[in-house]
């Protein structure tokens, strides 16, 4: 039976976190700690040819300077490996550049400030290559195709449409900035290597500088136990784990780097840039039936990040035929990867415009057109679709958002003092993917409950999460919970991303209370023993319980939870084997386009949202909040720029990276569904964190061509796209 309804409860650790007990990777102090610096290249691609360090060594302070003499070989893949445990290991420190900012040494010093001086004193004589390649425009580009997404046939139902729009919308490239920086401590003791780094995926970590150092995994312990926003950036593995990891070990103490916003824009992983070319078909009646969409993206020599842009869209609107291209466009540039909603948000941007367009073009209510696209099957492979409320979300939506008040005509909304307003719909999904799990739960005499699973805390509210799942289902002591996560001496640690984390937690936390409850009964044997569960180990001089579960997601042969203990990767969906989910939006969004200067501001913005059963709403609200005013700032604010000169990064930094401010973020309503899917776990819950912000741009921009008449097609929109 589906769980009911959950209750609101506040934040787990909102106290911890606001008094500042909340203790972070760079938090970690230990004795005789050693502090590191990176020292970036200066070219964008070459050869190191020498490294000074003389002057670096003469600063007081300053230990060692790590170069790539310091570095052996990593471990090859084992054999027949897949997935993450076929990827190489994030490089170390080498000789050959290839891309502005790599290291090229790392100084080790006393203090953070010998080791900063230390790093500046550090000279290299570099062999740079005549040429290199900035942009996806550049020449020495390298357009490498990928496997095309097909169903049915998009160019034999193109030629029935009787009406077309063929568009192209361009993406930028983006930062992800959070607050807390790249960070890690490493520490070697006792034959034991300890990490503790600001990570998504400790056990993803584990894995890597095992590989990048040629270690024995079961040497190394990773603990990830807070992080300070992540949203796919630390999800993948950091160049410069391996790097403190090995300084560590040479010099037999602990070492930090907390890594400069300057260096994280360079090092770490981006959303890159990418072009959409969108043909859409509608028939006599108005009905979209063809889609051929092409997507290529910016793409490193030797990155790995696939350009997976029709993960979403063909389940969006149940158009049956559909064809999809992709490509990676190799330049000199750091590998990109994700970032939130890292395919579906630049996806959703350009098709969600292009739907608009084909919506205008046909005389349609864009929000009557989608509609009337209601869907029941994944036109991919022709499984059902376990659950899909879109409709429902943009209904509800309309309702809040007062829809009925608009007026059709682009231009045609214009307030007393000439400002022009403008109504926007933009729809998004999102993959409802799930994790295997293992989890570990003692309930104790002492009145204390520990519970240890997969998952990590970026602030998204799992902590919360978990609390409310198991205070539901057992009587226990709320103020002594100890929630145990990101550690990999406790259990296996998943990679935490892609909005899996509670559709991923529940079923442990579910296995685990029922095992539980089973032990209670047992220890009972049907004698009345009073009181909560603490006080009934006590009456029975049981000092503690402790159970081990293991859950797999829908379809998963248990052998996948090998990946789990050795990659930290162990996912299925949104394809199962009977049935395709997805989580669902529609945002609504108003914008106001100022007279003279054409600035465009947001005051107002209504977000439904479809992600099954609703397990902790407080967060739940807070999630769908932080994705709009990401969009806000997507649409409106956010590109990195690159220096086609030198290559790398301008404008790498807070003041030059414009996000958004209190300033530029109105009212935003948020209402849920909160329907649960009957299929994809016991509770029905679905993912959150990553739909919340696609549809959330392609809203804006369709909002500001309905103030203006003008259809911008990129983003940022900025001011003088619309003078």
């Amino acid at each position: 039976m589906p769980a009911a309804p959950f209750d609101d409860r506040a934040r787990f650790d909102a106290r911890d976190k606001v008094t500042g007990r909340t203790a972070y990777s760079a938090d970690v102090q230990l004795p005789n700690m050693l502090y590191a610096m990176a020292v970036p290249a200066t070219i964008a691609k070459g050869r190191v040819v020498e490294v000074a360090t003389a002057d670096a060594l003469r600063v007081p302070g300053v230990v060692r300077v790590l170069t790539a003499a310091d570095f052996g070989k990593p471990s090859p893949p084992p054999p027949g490996a897949r997935g993450l445990g076929a990827a190489p290991a994030t490089p170390t420190i080498l000789p050959d550049i290839a891309y502005r900012g790599a290291p090229i040494a790392l100084v080790v010093a006393e203090s953070i400030e010998a080791a900063v001086e230390g790093a500046e004193a550090v000279r290299a004589q570099y062999a740079a290559a005549a040429a290199f390649s900035s942009t996806i425009t550049s020449p020495g580009r390298v357009h490498e195709p990928v496997e095309p997404t097909e169903a049915g046939s998009a160019s034999t139902a193109m030629k029935r449409a009787t009406t077309r729009v063929d568009v192209e919308y361009d993406c930028p490239a983006q930062h992800h900035n959070a607050i807390e920086l790249l960070s890690t401590v490493a520490v070697w003791a006792g034959g034991r290597l300890t990490i503790y780094e600001a990570a998504q995926g400790a056990q993803v970590v584990k894995a890597n500088v095992a590989k990048a150092l040629a270690l024995d995994p079961a040497i190394i312990d990773v603990k990830s136990i807070y992080i300070g926003g992540g949203f796919g950036q630390k999800g993948t593995p950091q160049r410069q784990a391996p790097l403190v990891a090995r300084a560590a070990m040479l010099l037999g103490r602990p070492v930090k780097l907390v890594m400069p916003r300057g260096q994280v824009f360079h090092n770490a992983s981006f959303r890159p840039s990418s072009r959409h070319r969108i043909r859409i078909g509608a028939d006599p009646a108005g009905k979209m039936i063809a889609v051929e969409y092409d997507a290529e993206h910016q793409q490193s020599r030797f990155g790995q990040f696939p350009p997976e842009y029709h993960e979403s869209q063909p389940q969006m609107y149940g158009i049956a035929d559909y064809h999809g291209t992709a490509a990676n466009v190799r330049i000199d540039t750091q590998g990109p990867g994700y970032m939130r909603a890292p395919f579906p948000h630049p996806a959703s941007f350009a098709f969600e415009g292009a739907v608009d367009e084909l919506a205008y073009k046909l005389g349609k209510d864009p929000v009557a057109f989608r509609l009337e696209h209601d869907a029941t099957v994944d036109p991919i492979n022709g499984n059902p679709l376990s659950s899909r409320f879109l409709n429902e979300c943009i209904t509800e939506g309309a309702r809040r958002f007062g829809w009925d008040r608009r007026r059709a005509e682009p231009g045609s909304m214009v307030l007393p003092d000439g400002t022009r307003v403008g109504f926007g719909i933009g729809c998004g999904a999102y993959p409802a993917i799930t994790s295997a799990n293992i989890a570990k739960l003692r309930i104790a005499a002492d009145g204390t409950t520990r519970f240890a699973v997969s998952a990590h805390e970026m602030g998204q509210g799992i902590r919360t999460v978990i609390a409310a799942a198991l205070l539901r289902e057992l009587d226990i002591n709320p103020d002594r919970l100890d929630l145990q996560i990101g550690d990999t001496s406790i259990v296996p640690q998943h990679l935490t991303a892609g909005s899996w984390g509670t559709a991923s937690v529940m079923p442990a936390i579910d296995a685990a209370a029922a095992k539980m409850k089973a032990a209670f009964a047992g220890l009972i044997a049907g004698r009345q023993v009073s009181g909560n569960m603490h006080r009934q180990l006590a009456a029975l001089k049981r000092p503690y319980i402790e159970v081990e579960v293991t859950t797999l997601a829908p379809g998963q042969d248990p052998k996948v939870l090998d990946g789990l203990r050795n990659y930290g990767y162990a996912l299925a969906g949104p394809e199962y084997p009977r049935f395709t989910t997805f989580s669902y939006i529609a945002h609504f969004a108003e914008v106001h386009v100022e007279p003279r200067t054409c600035r465009v501001r947001v005051p107002r913005v209504v977000s439904v949202v479809d992600c099954g059963r609703v397990i902790s709403p407080r967060t739940a609200e807070s999630q769908v909040r932080g994705g709009v005013i990401w969009g806000i700032g997507s649409a409106l604010r956010e590109e990195t720029d690159v220096d086609a000169r030198f290559g790398g990064w301008l404008n790498n930094d807070l003041a030059d990276y414009v996000v958004p401010v209190n300033a530029d973020v109105g009212e935003i309503e948020v209402a849920f569904i909160d329907r649960p899917d009957p299929l994809i776990n016991a509770t029905g819950a679905k993912g959150l964190g990553e739909v919340s912000m696609v549809g959330a741009s392609g809203a804006i921009a369709n909002a500001v061509f309905h103030a203006t008449g003008k259809r911008i097609r990129r983003m940022p929109i900025r001011i003088e796209h619309l003078l």
